[in-house]
């Protein structure tokens, strides 16, 4: 009888990788994302103890930061992650709207939609402290003039968006209208962002197109190259 359960169990179980997701059910995303990459396991936050005559406080690592005007971006752009940064922006913009809201950025790019928030009036300070590629590319450029950093060892890549469609041939080529106007609306904020004519960044989104820190700075992407954090001023005490 316990033989049977299990035969049983393992022919559902079996028959279920050979079953394919409906391409009608699948939705229709426009990404612009170096070569997709498996995230890592999740590892637990940091927390942070703070004393003062009250008593002690206890932040979690990226409160922490978010208290010193620093904002963190690590991994693909979503819209979950895209809606926490957001919300991030918009606090600190209430709260000072002139004083720099500084963003590190460390991603291989994602969904254009939810990469494309340029729309707060605060300065933001942005630098790469890894990997800003497509959409992460396009992040750490809209920054603020002159404020825009890569450490010496970055990768920076920018390149076209690419999607997919499904379903009938006028559909497909809505779809594809579509991807082709999103291209070049985000030429032009390349353009907007870089400096570069029309033409050139055509050319270089094309193919993914690498850069090294100094090719960054070249094209306009970033303004410096920072090799070394700079010490924080001592206190005349």
């Amino acid at each position: 009888m316990m033989n049977r359960a299990l035969a049983s169990v393992r022919r559902q179980t079996s028959a279920l990788p050979s079953r394919s997701i409906s391409a009608n059910i699948v939705p229709n995303l426009l990404y612009t994302t170096s070569k997709r990459v498996l995230e890592p396991v999740a590892l637990g936050i940091p927390y942070v103890i703070e004393s003062s005559p009250r008593g002690e406080r206890v932040f979690d690592i990226f409160s922490r930061l978010l208290k010193e005007r620093i904002v963190m971006l690590t991994g693909e752009v979503n819209d979950a992650v895209s809606a926490v940064v957001t919300a991030q922006f918009l606090f600190l913009e209430a709260e000072n709207s002139e004083k720099p809201i500084h963003f590190y950025i460390n991603s291989p790019g994602g969904s254009v939609t939810a990469g494309m928030m340029q729309y707060i009036s605060s300065p933001v300070h942005t630098v790469c402290i890894g990997q800003a590629c497509s959409m992460g590319s396009l992040l750490l450029t809209g920054g603020e003039p002159g404020q825009r950093a890569c450490l010496g060892n970055s990768r920076l890549m920018i390149h076209q968006p690419s999607g997919g469609a499904a379903g009938q041939a006028a559909d497909i080529a809505i779809h594809a209208q579509e991807i082709l106007d999103t291209r070049e609306r985000l030429n032009k904020l390349y353009v907007k962002h870089t400096g570069q004519s029309l033409e050139s960044v055509e050319k270089a989104v094309d193919r993914d197109y690498f850069m090294t820190p100094e090719k960054a700075v070249k094209f306009g992407l970033v303004d410096k190259i920072l090799e070394k954090r700079p010490l924080p001023p001592k206190s005349s005490s």
